[in-house]
């Protein structure tokens, strides 16, 4: 049986919501970012029982179709950006294609319609939130950040950075206080 999990943005979710069904005596076959698998179908009684367990959690059931797809697009664009090897040739629509075997237009139709905000800026955003964490770490300089994530130059991160924040990457190092979003809230 396929169970497909909303909020599943890392490792550590993978091994939170495995944690979840071992909890139920549930054994996984598999499990990614969005979806487990499990070896054997699952009672009602008992997907409820896992459903309020992930909520408490932070993770949700997706139950239709649609709302699957744009999980699906969000854990593709989360983990290509989290593996920092952007190359600044990457076409996101080339890339969504085919990985989900879809026509672009029709993947960020449908994802616009449901998160009210393109895939292309949800990609920035989520680019713009590694930069930040890129930043706060110290270990790479800008230019290198911009080369893992992409950026022809830095001039083009710091500005696309600075349209998204308010500040340029230094301002935003030396702040105090680094807001950072959720990547699942973004």
């Amino acid at each position: 049986m396929k169970i497909f999990i909303k909020n599943m943005v890392c490792g550590r979710c993978i091994a939170a919501v495995s944690t979840i069904f071992e909890e139920f005596n549930i054994k996984i076959t598999q499990i990614a970012l969005g979806e487990v698998e499990t070896e054997a179908e699952i009672s009602k009684t008992d997907i409820q029982l896992i459903e309020n367990r992930l909520k408490e959690t932070g993770f949700e059931r997706i139950k239709d179709v649609t709302h699957q797809l744009v999980d699906k697009i969000k854990n593709l664009i989360i983990v290509k950006i989290g593996k920092l090897d952007i190359d600044e040739n990457f076409l996101l629509s080339k890339f969504l294609s085919s990985e989900l075997y879809k026509d672009y237009s029709s993947l960020s139709k449908t994802f616009s319609q449901n998160e009210n905000i393109t895939v292309e800026q949800f990609f920035i955003l989520q680019k713009i939130e590694k930069v930040k964490e890129l930043l706060l770490y110290n270990e790479l300089t800008l230019t290198e950040i911009a080369g893992k994530l992409g950026y022809k130059s830095v001039q083009h991160l710091s500005s696309q950075f600075r349209s998204s924040t308010g500040f340029t990457p230094t301002e935003f190092k030396k702040l105090k206080v680094h807001n950072r979003k959720s990547l699942d809230k973004i």
